[in-house]
C-alpha cells in the first residue's frame, strides 16, 4: 500500500503539513513534510496483514494507521502528538471523526521522557559531532605497532622508533609470551644473517594485523627488551576510527557544510531542535497544553544560523533541562495517558467510519 493507495482509496483519516513550517522555523528553501493518520479498509483491518505506517521512499511523507496512531499517543510520541497540536494553516485535511481525538486527552508525565530525554540525546548527538569535526581521523589508518612500547632502561619507546634507533628490522624480532603479565612479551633479536631462528617478526601485515605475533624461540636465548602493546588503546582507536568514518559516509552533506560555514561546530539544525523540545515539553509540564508553532521564530533561527557558541548553548540547555525536569516534579499531570479511555475511542471511530463506508 502506498499513499497514493490512501488518497485514492480515500482512507485518510487526517493530513498535515509538518516539520519546521508547522514550528514556523521554515526557510525559503525548507522541504515540506507531510503526516498524517490512514484508516485501513475493514476487510484488510481484519485479515491477516495488518499496515502500521505508510511511508514514501524519503521517508519525510508518513502515516500512521488509526491503531499504530493511538499506540505512539498513549506512549506521547512527540512527532505524532503534534499532529494533534497542527497550526490550523498547516491542516491539509481532517475527517470530522478526527475531532475525537484532543491533545488534552493524552499529555501526561511521558512527555518527560519522550520530549526531554529526546532533547538530551540530541544533546549527546551534538556533543559527538563537535568531537568529530575538532578531532577528525587521518585517512590512513594506524597499525599495532604504533600502539607497541620497548622497554628502555626504567622507560619506554614507542616500537618503530626503537627499531630504527637500534638499526633493527622487524623480521629480525621474536616474541614470546611473559608468564603472568598480560601483554606484555619477551622480545628476541636473531642477529644471524641467514635468519636461522626463524622468527616471525612482530605483526604478519603492518596494514591488516589486529595482534603481535609470536614466534618460536630457541632454548637459551635471552631477550634483549621487552614489548607492551597497549591492546586498550588499540581497540578503542578502531572504534573511534570506524565511527568517524562510518560517520563521514553518512553523514548529511548539505548540514556538514553549513555547521563548516557557521564555524560553531555543532549540528545548528539539531540544536534548534534540542531548545523546541525543551521549551514544548516545560510548556506541556506548566500549562497542560500543547503548542506546536513556537512563539520565539527568530531566536530560534539565530541558533539554526550558528550565531551562538556552542558551549553558551549546552549551557542555556542544561538550564532549561533542570527547568524542565523541576515543572515535572511539580506538574498536576496525570503518569501517563488513560488507556482504557483511548481505547474506547479508537473504538469507536472504527465502528463509525466502517459504518458510514458500508
Amino acid at each position: 500500500m502506498t499513499i497514493a493507495d490512501l488518497r485514492q482509496q480515500k482512507l485518510i483519516l487526517f493530513e498535515a503539513i509538518s516539520g519546521s513550517r508547522a514550528y514556523g522555523t521554515n526557510l525559503p528553501h525548507s522541504d515540506t513534510d507531510l503526516k498524517g493518520v490512514f484508516i485501513l479498509p475493514e476487510n484488510q483491518f481484519f485479515g491477516l496483514d495488518y499496515i502500521p505506517q505508510v511511508a514514501n521512499e524519503t521517508n519525510d511523507e508518513v502515516f500512521y494507521e488509526l491503531r499504530r496512531f493511538v499506540e505512539l499517543l498513549l506512549k506521547n510520541n512527540p512527532t505524532v502528538l503534534e499532529l494533534l497540536g497542527t497550526p490550523a494553516d498547516c491542516v491539509v485535511y481532517k475527517h470530522p471523526l478526527f475531532d475525537h481525538f484532543q491533545a488534552r486527552d493524552y499529555l501526561s508525565q511521558l512527555c518527560r521522557l519522550s520530549f526531554a530525554e529526546y532533547a538530551v540525546a540530541q544533546i549527546r548527538k551534538a556533543k559527538g559531532l563537535n568531537k568529530k569535526i575538532n578531532h577528525p581521523e587521518p585517512p590512513a589508518r594506524k597499525s599495532v605497532l604504533d600502539f607497541c612500547y620497548v622497554t628502555v632502561g626504567a622507560g619506554a619507546q614507542p616500537a618503530e622508533a626503537w627499531l630504527a634507533h637500534n638499526g633493527f628490522a622487524s623480521s629480525q624480532c621474536g616474541l614470546a609470551n611473559v608468564p603472568h603479565l598480560t601483554d606484555l612479551y619477551a622480545l628476541f633479536i636473531d642477529h644471524s644473517p641467514e635468519r636461522r631462528h626463524g622468527y616471525r617478526g612482530l605483526v604478519r601485515d603492518p596494514d591488516t594485523s589486529q595482534d603481535v605475533l609470536l614466534s618460536a624461540v630457541p632454548k637459551g636465548e635471552e631477550p634483549v627488551a621487552y614489548l607492551s602493546f597497549n591492546r586498550n588503546g588499540y581497540s578503542t582507536y578502531c572504534r573511534v576510527f570506524r565511527e568517524y568514518w562510518e560517520w563521514v559516509a553518512k553523514r548529511n552533506t548539505e548540514r556538514y557544510e553549513n555547521t563548516v560555514q557557521h564555524g560553531k561546530n555543532y549540528d545548528a539544525k539539531n540544536m534548534l531542535h534540542v531548545f523546541r523540545l525543551l521549551q514544548m515539553a516545560e510548556e506541556i509540564a506548566l500549562t497542560g497544553e500543547l503548542h506546536v508553532r513556537r512563539p520565539n521564530r527568530e531566536y530560534l533561527l539565530q541558533i539554526r544560523r550558528g550565531e551562538f557558541e556552542y558551549t553558551t548553548l549546552l549551557a542555556e540547555a542544561e538550564q532549561l533541562v533542570a527547568r524542565v525536569e523541576a515543572a515535572f516534579a511539580t506538574s498536576a499531570l496525570p503518569e501517563a495517558p488513560i488507556k482504557e479511555a483511548a481505547e474506547e475511542t479508537l473504538r469507536w471511530v472504527r465502528a463509525q467510519y466502517y459504518k458510514a463506508d458500508s
